[in-house]
This record gives C-alpha cells, structure tokens and sequence, in this order.
C-alpha cells in the first residue's frame, strides 16, 4: 500500500490581490508618451490655425491695395517702373516716383493730385498693415506694359511669423529655428 503525503503535496493557492509597482509604473509611462502626443497636436493646430488666420489677412490688405490702385486709375495705370515700390512698417520707404514717398493728407488739402492721392492711401494702408503685421514688408511693381496690352502690377506682402512645426522638417533651417516668413502675391490690372 502506498502512503500518501497528507499535505506535503498540496501547494497553498496564492492569491492575486492587485497589481505590482511595475506595472503601473509601465502604465504610466505609456499614458504619459500619449499625452505629450496630444500636447504636441494640440500647438501644431492652434499654430496652423494662427498661420492660416495671418495669410487670409494678407489676401485681404493685398485686396484693400488693389481696391485703392482702382479707385485711382489715373496713377496706377499710367505707373510703370522695373523698380518696385516698397513699404515697410507705417511708411513708403523707396519709390521710382519721388513725389510718391511723400504722403499728403488729402482731407486736410484739398484737392489732391493723382500721385499725392496714391501716396495718401499707401500711407494709410502702411499703417494699417503695420497693426496686423508688426514685421512686414510690401512691394508694388508695375512693369512697363508689352505692346498694347494693360498694365499688370504686382503686389507683394511678406511677413515674419512664429509657427510649431511637427517635426525637424517643418522647420526652415534658412530662417531659423521657428521663424517662417510667407509671402502672398496678388496681380492686378489698375
């Protein structure tokens, strides 16, 4: 007859009672990685949301520019130079006109010339594109017009603009590490 071992043979059953430190320690690490993912997104998107706001400001002070070259055709279509008219900050800073760089207050003097009115509404539109553009730079070029065709210019506006890019190639590495500078380009026909 064979003897058994009453309780020598049985093993006590151990209990699972929670989890163990590394595991959570684990846990939290992988909760951790997932939201700084989400925080990254999160300033990639207000970012491009900042960025998309700026250009649609830039078609709309191009579009004012352009509203204004109509509005004094007697200029504009009669203005052509391969050297543009630049305009930085509140003020016309080079011109191929002289008498354009000089803006005068056309309510206050009455009535004004063609030249001194486009000077008067670039003016105007410097200080405002100064407000919505704290670093900018705008160019007109008009051309001198090929045969019988109407004069074309182009209108330019670049701004400098801090972005989050969503990797190290969405950084232009000539402007620097998060610093973008768009340009918008409108044509027009005065």
């Amino acid at each position: 007859m064979t003897r058994s071992k009453p309780y020598a043979s049985r093993r006590p059953l151990r209990s699972v009672a929670g989890f163990s430190l590394i595991e959570v320690m684990v846990a939290l690490i992988i909760i951790s990685i997932g939201l700084l993912g989400i925080a990254k997104l999160q300033a990639v998107a207000l970012s491009s949301t900042g960025t998309a706001g700026k250009r649609s400001l830039a078609a709309v002070e191009a579009a004012s520019v352009a509203s204004a070259m109509h509005a004094d055709r007697a200029y504009w279509s009669l203005a052509s130079s391969a050297v543009p008219t630049v305009i930085s900050g509140t003020t016309i800073a080079s011109s191929p006109d002289p008498a354009l760089v000089s803006g005068v207050d056309c309510w206050a003097a009455a009535p004004c010339t063609t030249v001194q009115m486009a000077a008067y509404d670039l003016t105007q539109w410097a200080v405002s594109a100064q407000t919505i553009f704290p670093s900018y730079q705008a160019s007109i070029l008009c051309p001198p017009p090929a045969a019988s065709l109407p004069n074309t210019c182009t209108i330019t506006i670049t701004w400098t603009e801090n972005t989050v890019a969503a990797n190290t190639q969405g950084i232009v590495p000539a402007a620097g590490a998060a610093f973008q500078t768009p340009t918008y380009i409108l044509y027009v026909q005065p």
